[in-house]
């Protein structure tokens, strides 16, 4: 698997023009200090920020913090592992049976991810 850098916000934003000005302006921020914290990782915007990327550079947050989404990926998929392995010991019901497929498909997931293209 292809290691992602954290974010490509700086490689998104240079390719769209804008200063890191213009891009607190559109965030709402006061100036380019806080897209600079962004922009090396200094810093993880909370969820509507991200939005707010998304919807200027016309790109899933999850391929803008393609590094960050890769680690949660990978954290949750392990984690699915195990508490699908714990699930298996309990009593076969349909909830539990439920359970167990929603484990399974997320533990399934290849470690690239299906936009991986590396």
């Amino acid at each position: 698997m292809a290691h992602k850098l954290n974010n490509y916000l700086r490689t998104y934003r240079k390719r769209a023009g804008l200063s890191q000005r213009e891009m607190a302006f559109l965030l709402g921020c006061r100036g380019g200090a806080k897209i600079s914290r962004y922009e090396r990782s200094a810093r993880q915007p909370n969820l509507q920020t991200a939005f707010v990327y998304e919807a200027v550079f016309r790109t899933p947050a999850r391929e803008l913090f393609a590094g960050i989404f890769q680690e949660v990926e990978r954290t949750t998929v392990k984690r699915a592992q195990v508490l699908a392995r714990k699930l298996t010991t309990a009593k076969p019901d349909r909830l539990t049976t439920r359970k167990l497929q929603v484990l399974r498909a997320v533990a399934s997931v290849p470690a690239s991810g299906p936009n991986d293209h590396s």
